[in-house]
Formats: C-alpha cells, sequence, structure tokens
C-alpha cells in the first residue's frame, strides 16, 4: 500500500471512530450503563448485520434502539408483533385508488411499516410464522414482494428484534432458519446499582436529555463501506472459521463435550459473521485489521444463537453460553461471554 492512500485509510478510520465515540456519548445521555450491550450494536450496524436482543422487559431495550437512530438521523418504525399481525400490515398493500385528472382506476402500492432505516420488531416471537417470513425476506433481501411486484427497501436498513424470555405462553418461537439471519444475539441484563440509581433519577424528574444527530445515513454508508475494507489475515479467517466448525458435533473438529451437548452446531453464515464482526470492531477500536481478539470479543453474541443443544445439556443445566466459553478457553481464551 502507497503512503497516500495508507493515509487516506487513516483518515477514514478514525473519522468512523470519531463518528461512533459521538454516537455513544449521544446515547449515554439518556442510557445509563449497557456499554458493552451499545458497542455490540454499533459493531453490527456497521457490519450490515440484524440484531436480537434478548432481556426482560424495563430494560429501556425499545429507548436504546430509537436513541440510536435518533442520534444517526435515520428514520425508525416499531412494530409491535402481536398474535393478529398480518404480513401485509408490515410490509404494505396495494389499495385501488381513483385518479381524478383521468377518472380510471388503479392500484397503488401503500408502504408499510417496514419502509424504514432501523426496524425495532417489539417481542417478534409473538405473531404467527406467517408474519414472521415476511420480515425474513424483508431482512435477506432488503426487499418486499407484494401482488407480485418487488418493493427496495431504504438503505441502510437494520432490523433490531426484541424477546422477553420469562414469558414464553401464547408465543411462536423463531425458526433456527430465521434466528440465523440475526448476525447478533444480545443479553441485555440488569444493570448494576449505580446505573440504576442514574436511571430512576433521570426518569423521574423534569428533566428531559436531547439527542443530537451526528451523522446521516449517507455518512452511514460510507462508514459500511469501509468496514469490508478492512483486511484479515489469513489465521484470523482459519480461527473463526474452526470456532464456528467446532461448534458442530459431526465435524473433526468438535471437542468430545460438544458431540454430548450440542444436536447442532453454526453454519457458515456464523463464520462470516464473526469476521464481519471482528473488522466492524478493530475500526472502532482505531486499528487498520482485525485480530483474533475481534473474533473472541464477539464470540458469545454471534454463536449464542446458532447452537442447539440437547437433553444431556439441559439436564445438566449446560447453556450455548457455556459451550462457547469452553471452546475459548480449549483455544486460548479464558473470557466470559
Amino acid at each position: 500500500m502507497n503512503a497516500p492512500a495508507e493515509t487516506d485509510e487513516l483518515a477514514a478510520i478514525a473519522k468512523l471512530r470519531d463518528g461512533s465515540r459521538r454516537i455513544l456519548a449521544e446515547c449515554g445521555k439518556v442510557i445509563f450503563g449497557q456499554t458493552e450491550v451499545l458497542e455490540q450494536l454499533m459493531i453490527a450496524l456497521f457490519a450490515e448485520g440484524h440484531c436480537l436482543l434478548v432481556g426482560v422487559p424495563g430494560l429501556a431495550k425499545t429507548l436504546m434502539i430509537r436513541t440510536l437512530a435518533d442520534s444517526m438521523n435515520l428514520s425508525f418504525s416499531r412494530i409491535q408483533f402481536t398474535p393478529d399481525l398480518m404480513p401485509s400490515d408490515i410490509t404494505g398493500t396495494d389499495i385501488l385508488q381513483d385518479d381524478r385528472s383521468t377518472g380510471q382506476r388503479a392500484f397503488k402500492f401503500l408502504h408499510g411499516p417496514l419502509f424504514a432505516n432501523v426496524i425495532l420488531a417489539d417481542e417478534i416471537n409473538r405473531t404467527p410464522p406467517k408474519t414472521q417470513a415476511a420480515l425474513l425476506e424483508a431482512m435477506q433481501e432488503r426487499q418486499v414482494t407484494v401482488g407480485g411486484a418487488r418493493h427496495r427497501l431504504p438503505e441502510p436498513f437494520f432490523v433490531l428484534a426484541t424477546q422477553n424470555p420469562i414469558e414464553q405462553e401464547g408465543t411462536y418461537p423463531l425458526p433456527e432458519a430465521q434466528q440465523d439471519r440475526f448476525m447478533f444475539n444480545i443479553k441485555v441484563d440488569y444493570p448494576d446499582a449505580d446505573d440504576e440509581y442514574r436511571i430512576v433519577e433521570a426518569t423521574t424528574s423534569n428533566r428531559r436529555p436531547r439527542v443530537e444527530r451526528v451523522v446521516n445515513g449517507e455518512d452511514f454508508l460510507a462508514m459500511q463501506s469501509l468496514v469490508r475494507d478492512v483486511p484479515a489475515a489469513p489465521h484470523v479467517i482459519k480461527y473463526a472459521m474452526r470456532l464456528a466448525r467446532a461448534t458442530r458435533p459431526d465435524a473433526g473438529e468438535a471437542p468430545e463435550f460438544v458431540r454430548k451437548y450440542v444436536t447442532w452446531g453454526a453454519g457458515p453464515r456464523a463464520s462470516q459473521y464473526l469476521i464481519l464482526g471482528a473488522k466492524a470492531r478493530a475500526v472502532l477500536h482505531g486499528r487498520t485489521y482485525a485480530a483474533t481478539d475481534d473474533v473472541r470479543a464477539i464470540a458469545g453474541p454471534v454463536l449464542r444463537h446458532r447452537i442447539i443443544t440437547n437433553y444431556n445439556a439441559e439436564a445438566e443445566r449446560i447453556k450455548p453460553d457455556d459451550i462457547v466459553s469452553r471452546l475459548l478457553l480449549e483455544m486460548g481464551d479464558a473470557s466470559p461471554v
């Protein structure tokens, strides 16, 4: 790489890192704690991935997503998923409309709430599979099909879905194929005592912090493009592949505990997301290359929803996170996921 090109790349990475820090600073005016959750959201957004946020009610998941959209000057749409929600309720529908100039009638497409940059799919497991499938097409193809016609969704486009882990009655669990479309499965935990104090203090007063818009859609698309240009050395790619392949009980790389506790492991999409996420994390930390440390840092959110455990694991209370932590330990890292 010649010097001018390298200088331009360093300047672009510095701009992205500065933009991400400003976004996180704006979110920090409203969201207290949850630093790791916000960073994981930023990594997924820069890597063009969708996220599934899992946490009990009252942890500001909706506020977090809306604040992110506001700070990036992106359009935001919230869809409350319910058992009676139909695909046309989210994609839009054709309506018959009179043309006053000609007196004729023609069908016109009425856009649904999916036509926004940031989509909050609230309690996604409360809607039937037919509506979940309509969302699946939008997530993967960045388009919806209504009446045989395809309609492109705006760019950038992210689906950030939430699930409540403590109430499963009357829900429709997401199929494994649809869970695999989400880059990250992010755990949203309770805040610590200091952060909870700040939350209570801020939300029980008349003070309403104003979130500034620090980047726009065009800037964000440029940032996404930059992430894909970040190099990942062959040994980093092979490390990500080895980690993903080790979760498959029938693969030769799988250790004995995986064969004992896992029914299905992560597919090739996990390896792709491990590398894309590692590149995004490297840029957020001001580096021009992805490292194995970046892969390890995001292994939990990438793999936890792609590992299907069996009855042996259930009997011994072994969770997918336990499988990932043990794999990282055997591969040289003891960090919890």
